[in-house]
């Protein structure tokens, strides 16, 4: 039986991908900070739970160490979203707060893992749409999965030899709890289950770079290969 561990697994996309793969006769472990929602989970799926915080490295390094470390698949999907409301009080311990969980929590899992992983394994690193294009008051967020994608190549690039391949998931707008609380138009929005099925698919084949929908992320692909300053001058059309 192939084994997926799932990070972020405790809602949104992360839930729906313990789902689907639990639904497709994977062995799965999801993972997550929240105890009583991986439970929930476990009792819809049958999957087994792991809690811990990823942006919290010895947390994470004792986590899972304590696991059989043979993993066919492990998608790094926690992160978290916050905006900087006003560009002249520009925060920055939010920034480091949204770089840390995005960036740095998925490097601690990284170095818990890799050690372990034999040859014929893959690593998928959730990142972002939004790294296509810079967007108003995402500086944070957007930055972070910039930093995701250019990780998932780089690691694409050192892990190859090694037979371990890696790919780059980048979802567009997908309902979730996150992007609940966003105050804007989303447009093309798929469900997180859209989603999750996407991903599957799209990893099942060894695709190296995931995108969902795809009609969106391609037009925001051309977008970003605008001269920068055509590219901000689209994202302040775009502002409030």
């Amino acid at each position: 039986m192939n084994r997926v561990l799932i990070t972020g697994a405790s809602s949104g996309i992360g839930t729906a991908l313990v789902r689907e793969y639990s639904a497709a006769g994977w062995a799965v472990t999801a993972c997550g900070r929240d105890a009583s929602r991986l439970q929930a989970v476990a009792t819809d799926t049958g999957c087994d739970t792991l809690a811990f915080d990823i942006a919290d490295r010895q947390s994470t390094c004792d986590a899972l160490a304590g696991l059989d470390p043979h993993w066919d698949l492990v998608i790094l999907n926690a992160g978290t979203c916050e905006y900087i409301e006003d560009p002249r009080a520009f925060d920055a311990e939010l920034f480091e707060r949204v770089m840390h969980t995005n960036t740095v929590g998925p490097a601690n899992c990284l170095q818990a893992l890799l050690p372990h992983l034999k040859a014929g394994s893959r690593i998928a690193l959730v990142g972002s749409s939004a790294s296509y294009l810079p967007f108003t008051r995402a500086a944070a967020y957007g930055g972070s999965k910039a930093a995701v994608a250019y990780l998932a190549g780089s690691l694409a690039a050192d892990l190859a030899p090694h037979g371990i391949g890696v790919s780059l998931v980048s979802p567009g707008f997908i309902k979730t709890p996150l992007t609940d609380q966003n105050d804007f138009n989303m447009p093309m929005m798929i469900s997180a289950e859209q989603a999750a099925l996407s991903i599957r698919r799209g990893l099942d084949k060894g695709q190296s770079h995931v995108c969902m929908p795809w009609l969106f992320c391609a037009f925001l692909r051309v977008l970003g290969r605008l001269p920068f300053a055509a590219r901000v001058a689209i994202a302040r059309k775009m502002a409030r």
